[in-house]
């Protein structure tokens, strides 16, 4: 090895120590250079001369008296005298003395002395040395400049548990498994070629009689040299940081997990993101397996156990068979393996070797484990919140070493942070299950009977969106074979859009039964928001950077006798109109304030829509108002219906398929109605002066057209109805009455006039000599009514085809 320092070479070295030599007796006979530079005697003042009388203070003559006995009896002694300078002082010494004998049997001593402090600097690096072969916890290795190993200190010895000697003359990395083995010849060489240390390079040093067992260390190494320069060979330094590179590794992981599980609230992709984050760190082969209602948002009972869904699974490699269960398979463990201990316990389990026939024992195909060699296992539970809501089951095959007690806590603690994850998703999946039950409860399930218009729906709710949105669409049949399309949206998403949804549904099903107009079932509406707003304010349930309450809305009432269309819209987009020639456009429409704004009017606009016209209904997200350009989202909506299909739900696919991505950021509703037309002849209308035999014209005009529909078994009792009608008109209105029939798929009865007094149903008194028509009307009809126009009003009524008079 190289100098460790100059200062600290052998101070007993010829050319260092003061050399003296003594006869038997003590006299001084030989006496060097060094000896006088160090205390001032020339040899000529001592050689002859008494050592005890000239080098020693008399003070110290008992101590060197018995020194000198000392070393008489056993040839030899090394110690610590102080010894008196030629200029008086004394000063301490190590010496080493040893007998001489000569030819003639004269006996004399030879004494080699240094400074004290000399001697203890050079005896601790003597120390130091001793150390790091024989105590040191950190690992030497000596190569030679042929790359064989020379010595090696105790560490490595107890880190590679092979004996030390057995290292000697061995090729460097002989012991180490091949990989390792090449990094660290290239090391050694790299350094010894080079002359640059290597300071702290963590390397893998796995030795091939136990390569199961995984090593990590801290290598630093430097090239020795001698005085010359001449390469002598290479130091290494080697510390074993197995645990502390497990530790990393383990903190490293759980860092990643921090940030790969939990990214969505989804159950079945954070256990899929809980298996890929144990495979390959810590695991070949992972399965996480839930309990059922877990993976459908369900409730869990306190000791609930059964069977289980495999929701995440990942192996180590791409040429690896899979596990024998897939994703989404139901999984039954047997009662003694143990994923059953463990569900039914709560408690982890590790299996660090498990005995070739582990997986082929009776009861045990249950465990499901990969037919891949493992041999090692774990399993933990997946509690949170007190309760168990599946396992995690680790393999290894691949890696050699087992599990141990620190990987248990690991998978323990990882599985514990998943838990938590996954519960936070069941209860935002168990949320939304309730919130699309309420939603899908408040919507049109069913297109309603009727013969005004075809229609086709489609409702897209947003994906990844928090909550539910308001989004709606109805299909109202009125009075007199008109049907109502509405299309509404309601501000914000979550629970309380769904409830604002279905409280305005239901206001515009009570406001369409009035036969109001357009323009004027938005005003009500707008009414009855503003009415909730006042309600939410007070009650302090207003969301966080929201409206209080806020929908925009489109109502439209066609009548299939007329063809007429007539439509009113609150902040809500246009509709489209595609004409029977092809021509296809947004309807120029006034756009109405939304409501909730309160105050301001509502306009509503009448056309003409020949047989087989569409009206397309539709909120904004399916022409993307609030995320893009909505310019361009409607002419990409009307360039879909300008050759629309034969069948309207092929038309209605399309649209949806041209406008909504794969991923709608908004709730979309879209109805397209296809018009009809009723035929004229199931149509007849006449006008009636106000005079008493009005009434019997009536019920002339009824019997023959029933008749000639073939539905003599309604003439009764229509005629009845009719009768009671036209009193009504010649008693208490003005003017002429107009009788209609409409039939359709129900007989529908009109009397209209220009008054606009509301009859109403009484229960006449027996002295009443009136007051039964209506009353007589309701039960002959299987629905009756009043609308309103600007020029009067119109008593309706309603009767089955099949009926008859009971």
């Amino acid at each position: 090895m190289t100098e460790l320092s100059e200062s600290h070479d052998d101070p007993f070295a010829p050319h260092l120590a003061a050399l003296a030599v003594l006869d038997d007796r003590g006299a001084v006979v030989g006496w060097n250079r060094r000896a006088e530079e160090l205390l001032g005697y020339p040899d000529t003042a001592v050689i002859g001369r008494s050592a005890f009388e000239v080098l020693v203070d008399p003070r110290d003559l008992p101590a060197v008296r018995e020194a000198a006995e000392n070393c008489r009896r056993a040839g030899g002694w090394f110690g610590m005298l102080k010894v008196r300078h030629r200029d008086g002082p004394l000063m301490e010494m190590g010496l080493r003395a040893h007998a001489l004998s000569r030819d003639d049997r004269i006996r004399e001593w030879f004494l080699a002395g240094a400074l004290a402090v000399d001697v203890l600097e050079w005896q601790r690096d003597r120390a130091v040395l001793d150390g790091l072969y024989r105590r040191c916890p950190i690992g030497l290795v000596v190569h030679g400049p042929d790359l064989r190993v020379l010595r090696v200190n105790r560490a490595v010895e107890r880190f590679s548990g092979v004996p030390a000697a057995d290292f000697k003359g061995l090729p460097t990395g002989h012991m180490l498994l091949p990989d390792d083995a090449r990094k660290a010849v290239d090391r050694v060489r790299q350094v010894m070629e080079t002359g640059r240390p290597l300071v702290y390079s963590e390397q893998f040093a796995r030795m091939e009689r136990d390569p199961a067992r995984e090593r990590v260390a801290m290598v630093s190494a430097f090239r020795m040299e001698d005085a010359s320069g001449r390469i002598l060979g290479v130091a290494e330094m080697i510390e074993d940081i197995t645990e502390r590179h497990r530790a990393q590794r383990r903190l490293a992981l759980l860092d990643q997990a921090g940030s790969r599980i939990g990214t969505t609230l989804d159950v079945a992709g954070t256990a899929r993101e809980l298996a890929e984050v144990m495979v390959p760190h810590l695991a070949d082969h992972a399965s996480v397996d839930l309990l059922q209602p877990v993976t459908r948002g369900e409730e869990l009972a306190q000791a609930l156990a059964g069977p289980v869904v495999r929701v995440g699974a990942c192996n180590v490699g791409t040429q690896q068979p899979s596990p024998s269960h897939s994703r989404g398979e139901a999984v039954e463990f047997g009662s003694d393996t143990p994923q059953a201990r463990c569900l039914a316990e709560g408690r982890p389990v590790l299996e660090a070797v498990l005995p070739p026939d582990w997986f082929s024992a009776e009861g045990r195909q249950g465990a499901h484990a990969p037919d891949l060699g493992v041999h090692s296992l774990i399993v933990v539970p997946l509690a949170a919140r007190g309760l168990v809501l599946g396992v995690m089951t680790l393999f290894r095959s691949s890696r050699p070493d087992p599990f141990e007690a620190d990987d248990l806590t690991l998978a323990h603690e990882l599985a514990s942070r998943a838990a938590v994850a996954i519960d936070n998703a069941r209860r935002f999946t168990q949320q939304q299950q309730t919130a699309f039950t309420l939603q899908s409860s408040l919507l049109a399930r069913a297109i309603p009977d009727q013969s005004a218009v075809e229609v086709a729906l489609r409702y897209l709710p947003a994906s990844g969106a928090p909550g539910v949105g308001g989004d709606w669409f109805d299909i109202i049949p009125l009075s007199g074979a008109r049907v109502a399309l509405v299309v509404g949206d309601v501000v914000g998403r979550g629970i309380h859009a769904a409830a604002t949804m279905g409280r305005l549904r239901t206001a515009v099903h009570t406001l369409a039964s009035l036969d109001l107009e357009p323009d004027e079932v938005l005003s009500r509406l707008d009414d009855l928001v503003n009415l909730l707003a006042a309600e939410q304010e007070a009650a302090g349930e207003r969301p966080v950077g929201e409206q209080v309450v806020g929908a925009t809305c489109l109502y439209a009432v066609y009548d299939p006798v007329s063809g007429r269309c007539s439509v009113a819209r609150a902040g809500h987009p246009p509709p489209v109109v595609t004409a029977q020639d092809g021509q296809v456009g947004p309807l120029d429409l006034p756009a109405g304030p939304p409501l909730g704004l309160g105050g301001l009017p509502f306009e509503a606009r009448e056309i003409e829509l020949a047989e087989g016209s569409l009206l397309c209904l539709y909120t904004n997200g399916l022409i993307g108002e609030h995320h893009s350009d909505a310019d361009l989202g409607l002419a990409k909506l009307c360039a879909g219906l300008t050759r629309p299909a034969d069948a309207l739900e092929r038309t209605c696919q399309a649209v949806v398929d041209s406008l909504v991505p794969a991923r709608p950021t908004d709730d979309v509703a879209l109805l397209i109605a296809r018009t009809r037309m009723l035929p004229p002849d199931n149509v007849a209308s006449w006008r009636l002066p106000l005079e008493p035999a009005s009434a019997a014209r009536a019920r002339a005009l009824i019997a023959a057209r029933l008749s000639e529909w073939g539905l003599e078994h309604l003439v009764f009792t229509t005629e009845l109805i009719a009768s009671e009608l036209v009193t009504n008109v010649y008693r208490y209105a003005s003017g002429p009455a107009t009788l209609r029939l409409i039939r359709e798929r129900r007989l529908v009865c009109e009397v209209s006039d220009t008054s606009h007094t509301s009859p109403h149903l009484r229960r006449a008194r027996t002295t009443d000599e009136g007051g039964r028509g209506l009353f007589l009307v309701a039960q002959m009809a299987e629905r009756w009514g009043t609308r309103y126009t600007r020029e009067g009003k119109t008593v309706w009524t309603e009767q089955s085809l099949a009926g008859t008079l009971t």
